[in-house]
């Protein structure tokens, strides 16, 4: 038991850590850029959060709700992954969009990575309306006033990244560190946000069950 679970450990490492650093070696800042872009991006947007006129700018370019015409949510979206979360400043979850971005970009691509981070965020925002067209009265619903809460941001895309991450790299180190405290605090307190993380957290690893289950971490 105790060798497999080395065994596991040594290949996640090698798959992840050592394959990274190498991928950083070989490609230097170009190969973490969509990390930077996010880190400054969310800094910024911060900063303009906190000037009123500036602030109305972000929140009708980048705030997405339930209470809107979805065609306007689903061209706020691709904004609102960078726009830190109101309640709190951005730099506690900074560091955790650097790692995920980063590693996703050096692992698996630009690409893929912002295809990734865009359908978590897609899904949670969907999820939302979902919920709220069902309502309280059953298990999935939630109250029509959590139409007016603003969605999750860089958050759901963070953790559906260290999702597909985990599970294509057959990486539990990520899962456990990135993924499971999510999923335990939504659990806990299950809120719009929360609820939302689960279900971008469902549809993320559902789709990577399904590309990579049988293969691993083939290509």
């Amino acid at each position: 038991m105790v060798s497999r679970a080395r065994a596991v450990l040594r290949r996640e490492w090698r798959d992840v850590g050592v394959a990274a650093w190498r991928a950083l070696r070989a490609r230097g800042v170009a190969g973490v850029a969509l990390a930077l872009f996010g880190t400054l991006a969310m800094i910024v947007l911060h900063g303009l959060e906190q000037i009123p006129e500036s602030d109305r700018v972000v929140r009708m370019l980048g705030e997405v709700r339930a209470d809107q015409p979805l065609w306007q949510s689903l061209l706020r979206t691709p904004l609102s992954v960078f726009i830190p979360t109101r309640e709190q400043p951005p730099w506690g979850g900074i560091p955790r969009l650097v790692i995920a971005f980063g590693l996703g970009q050096l692992l698996i691509g630009w690409r893929r990575t912002l295809l990734v981070a865009y359908g978590a965020t897609l899904a949670g925002t969907l999820g939302a309306r979902v919920m709220v067209a069902i309502g309280p009265g059953h298990w999935a619903g939630v109250p029509e006033s959590y139409a007016h809460a603003v969605d999750t941001g860089a958050s759901a895309a963070v953790v559906g990244l260290f999702t597909y991450l985990a599970i294509r790299f057959r990486a539990p180190v990520l899962c456990l560190a990135f993924v499971l405290p999510t999923v335990i605090g939504s659990v806990l307190n299950p809120n719009l946000a929360g609820r939302e993380h689960l279900v971008a957290v469902a549809l993320v690893a559902t789709a990577a069950v399904a590309l990579h289950g049988r293969r691993g971490a083939a290509p």
